[in-house]
């Protein structure tokens, strides 16, 4: 097996293998360090011992080994040991077939973290995001980063990690999967625009929601937009990994099943459910996928729908994009004239994102001049090899 191949097949594994250790043992933290023992030696013997045949269950018979072997260290614990003695074993028997992702993005979403925290520790629980990687998709430093799941897991374990109904965590569940999406359909850093492995998990666990809230209009309305979004992914690069913008995508290489069923699923939601942000950003979806060009995408309903999101769930982001749509609706200097607006907010003056976008308006604007200058801060700012490529050379031309 190829490094690559193993180190998406670890990612793959570790919330199964941390949810079935902490069903069994307890103590999120003390369990996620074993998970990382056990990830580390797999890490070492299958590039020469060979993968094994079942490596879910050689990964939790070792995670749960080395939580075992750190537990009889503790002299603490030591009577705690004898009474548990009977029933904890090296072996854990037979390997369930039950996928534990769930149960660890619902702990992790625990209701005594703050929504920060829980977004956070899901993050890097489920999504398997480095501390790097969490800290672009939330804009917050790294170091805050770190101490929130610390911090998190230390509160977790106080709280005694009991598990409510998911309905007590839904809010916090759906804010990551979202995270977790975004990360994987426009990577923050790396020489992949997009990491496959993200969006698909996302969109599993999405589901998975959905089975157990279906009369929920946001979760629906999630999934729609994940399958709405994810659909464009095939046109999304060249065949070198080079960013392909909205406005160059070969539309027929779009997935219309997603599209489709994105399409039934959040019809079928908008008229039974108050609109939610989720929703709305379904259905400004589902309006670019209704082009059938790009010159023929409606973009006076795409700005009421931001006009609205804007008023459910204002944030930097949706203030980018719907400036977007102000410019193209109303002028780009319409849209330039907000965005000096938009810029007091500290996420949005130095995200690579609003000097793109602030070098698009001045390309339409026809200052070609500044807007190089803007394509090529953007271009030094981002992390995205594929983005970075994308603003050098529209700063070339």
């Amino acid at each position: 097996m190829r490094p690559p191949d193993l180190e998406n097949l670890l990612r793959e594994l570790t919330p199964h293998v941390l949810g079935a250790l902490v069903r069994h043992h307890g103590d999120l933290d003390a369990c996620e360090d074993a998970v990382q023992e056990a990830l580390l030696a797999a890490s070492v013997q299958w590039p020469v011992e060979g993968v094994p045949d079942n490596p879910k269950g050689w990964l939790i018979t070792t995670a749960s080994r080395r939580r075992i072997e750190g537990w009889r260290s503790d002299a603490a614990r030591r009577r705690r040991e004898e009474i548990a003695a009977a029933r904890q074993t090296v072996d854990p028997g037979p390997v369930s077939t039950v996928d534990d992702t769930l149960t660890v993005l619902l702990l992790c979403c625990h209701p005594s973290l703050t929504l920060a925290a829980q977004v956070t520790l899901t993050l890097r629980a489920v999504g398997g995001l480095t501390t790097a990687e969490i800290a672009r998709a939330l804009l917050v430093p790294e170091a805050t980063v770190g101490q929130r799941i610390s911090r998190a897991k230390q509160r977790i374990k106080a709280a005694g990690g009991t598990f409510p109904p998911a309905a007590d965590r839904l809010e916090a569940a759906l804010h990551v999967l979202y995270l977790i999406f975004n990360e994987g359909y426009t990577a923050s850093s790396g020489p992949d625009l997009q990491r496959v492995e993200l969006t698909a998990e996302a969109i599993r666990l999405t589901r998975q929601l959905r089975r157990l809230r279906p009369d929920d209009g946001e979760v629906a309305g999630l999934l729609a937009l994940m399958l709405l979004t994810d659909a464009r992914r095939p046109a999304r690069t060249r065949s070198d990994g080079a960013l392909v913008p909205l406005v160059e995508q070969d539309r027929g290489q779009w997935d219309a099943e997603a599209i489709a069923e994105g399409g039934r699923i959040l019809s079928e939601t908008l008229g039974r459910h108050p609109a939610g942000p989720y929703q709305l950003q379904a259905a400004i979806a589902a309006v670019h996928n209704e082009a059938a060009r790009y010159d023929d995408t409606d973009w006076r309903q795409i700005l009421g729908l931001y006009d609205v999101l804007h008023a459910v769930a204002p944030g930097p982001m949706v203030s980018l994009s719907r400036i977007v749509a102000v410019a193209m609706v109303h002028g780009p200097r319409a849209g330039l004239q907000q965005l000096d607006r938009a810029e007091t907010d500290p996420a949005l003056a130095s995200h690579h994102r609003t000097h793109a976008v602030r070098a698009h308006l001045l390309d339409l604007a026809g200052d070609r001049v500044t807007a190089r200058d803007h394509y090529e801060l953007a271009a030094r700012r981002t992390l995205s090899g594929p983005e970075r490529g994308y603003l050098e050379a529209r700063a070339g031309r």
